[in-house]
């Protein structure tokens, strides 16, 4: 798939112009009349699956069990197998395309999921909310094929090493600030089409997912004595808008595509079910090393606030040189909205903002505009209460179950980090060898080549959005 082509999009013979979807739609994509089949603008979308998420018109009945269901099932890029309905809204699946790879003896299959899926898959299997299964999800994968199982919250670690660098330079030097997390592409394509004139805030270090698929193919391909060529690297994603991030042509290392596709968790679902894989079963598994080994910091960049947390655990024990005293930072936790705080890192005083929905940062980023922004550091997240409600996760059939389901994701995403042995990014054992032995220094030379990116200016095309809250100061 091409970065350009849309992912989502609205089934005209299904839709009933209920306009839900206009209504939690962050950059008023959605186009229609009420009572009408609505429309997708591609190039104002951001691809965050909220549309998805909240769409309650499905296939009427004169289309089952008939040719209809099956074509529409294809062209949505469904398994045949799927027995679930068809609702108007929904995105592009690559479910088909990753069960005729793990049946290619040629190729190295090599799976990472994203943080917030072992707190989420299991709901497709008729566990409560949040129930956490890391053990059973790498079992599961094994079991569909893959020939290693590593994890995005390595990917998050390092970018804590890379971020972290980056923004404690940022800070002593006074340039580029405030500085803006670039870990989630719905919010990147939005600053590239609402601000471009501010791209040098961001971050330029890739997200997590893509520096595990650079790293798969250099430094894993070498541990693993394999062919980089050969490597078929698939990301499991709680996004919608994460296939269109690694189809960014600016995602590639050494000619190579860094992560070759993107499934969603409701995808990974459809592929263990088809496989006949009794899910509730399987014994708990590890995922594999070394890009399968993580602390508890990489894990809460699954919920608001996640890396903003995980960026102050690290950042607070390289400027002090001393043990943070409290790992749990309540402050930059929360659900959606704008969040505020001021933290002491010895004699620096650093103020942080973090944005859980994207309607919330258009305050934010006119106050930079005018130069008036009061923020070092800036997290900002496009769905609701971070990648726990992205569009990609199980569907809520029932409004009533939103609230309830992104508390209980969220805590069983917290319950991981305090049962990590080691819960701060620079202290994961994998990370400082991966560093002494391959990458060298944060922000040096193989890092930049491998780790970092750029971004390129869209057409502004976006209407005025709401300005969010302000919250606690610490």
């Amino acid at each position: 798939m091409r970065s350009s082509e849309p992912i989502i999009h609205i089934d005209p013979e299904l839709c009933t112009g209920c306009r839900r979807c206009a209504a939690v739609c962050p950059v008023d994509a959605i186009i229609g009349e009420p009572g009408r089949p609505q429309e997708v603008d591609a190039h104002r979308c951001v691809i965050c699956g909220q549309c998805v998420q909240i769409c309650t018109a499905y296939a009427p009945d004169h289309l089952e069990p008939a040719d209809g269901l099956k074509a529409k099932r294809l062209q949505r890029g469904q398994l045949p197998s799927v027995r679930e309905p068809l609702f108007a809204a929904y995105s592009t699946g690559q479910a088909l395309g990753v069960k005729r790879a793990l049946a290619d003896s040629a190729l190295y299959k090599v799976v990472q999921c994203a943080p917030a899926i072992r707190v989420s898959l299991a709901e497709e299997f008729g566990l409560p909310l949040g129930t956490l299964t890391p053990g059973k999800m790498a079992a599961a994968l094994r079991r569909l094929k893959f020939d290693r199982i590593y994890d995005t919250n390595f990917g998050a670690d390092v970018t804590i090493m890379e971020e972290g660098t980056e923004l404690i330079g940022r800070v002593m030097s006074g340039e580029r600030l405030p500085m803006f997390t670039s870990c989630c592409p719905a919010w990147v394509k939005h600053a590239e089409t609402a601000a471009p004139e501010l791209l040098d805030h961001l971050s330029s270090c890739k997200s997590p997912m893509q520096m595990v698929g650079a790293l798969v193919k250099t430094y894993g391909a070498k541990q693993d004595g394999v062919d980089p060529a050969k490597i078929y690297s698939v990301a499991v994603m709680p996004c919608t808008c994460k296939e269109f991030e690694c189809s960014r042509e600016e995602m590639e290392v050494d000619g190579l595509r860094e992560v070759d596709v993107v499934i969603t968790t409701r995808e990974l679902a459809h592929l263990i079910k088809d496989a006949g894989i009794d899910f509730m079963n399987l014994p708990d598994e590890s995922f594999d090393s070394p890009l399968g080994l993580y602390s508890g910091a990489g894990s809460i960049f699954g919920v608001t606030g996640g890396v903003m947390e995980a960026a102050i655990r690290t950042g607070y024990e390289l400027v002090t040189h001393e043990t943070i005293p409290n790992l749990q930072l309540d402050f930059v936790r929360g659900e959606e909205g704008l969040r505020t705080a001021t933290v002491q890192l010895g004699e620096l005083e650093l103020k942080v903002a973090v944005v859980a929905g994207l309607k919330y940062v258009s305050a934010i980023l006119n106050q930079v505009k005018a130069g008036q922004c009061p923020y070092h550091f800036i997290e900002v997240m496009g769905c609701p209460e971070g990648c726990v409600s992205g569009g990609g996760q199980p569907k809520l059939l029932l409004e009533t179950m939103r609230k309830s389901a992104y508390q209980a994701r969220k805590s069983s995403v917290y319950r991981h980090d305090s049962h990590q042995q080691v819960r701060k990014s620079h202290e994961n054992p994998a990370i400082i060898k991966l560093y002494k032995d391959f990458l060298g220094e944060p922000l040096g030379h193989v890092p930049h080549h491998l780790l970092h990116t750029t971004y390129q200016s869209r057409e502004k095309a976006v209407s005025p959005i709401s300005a969010g809250r302000e919250g606690g100061r610490i």
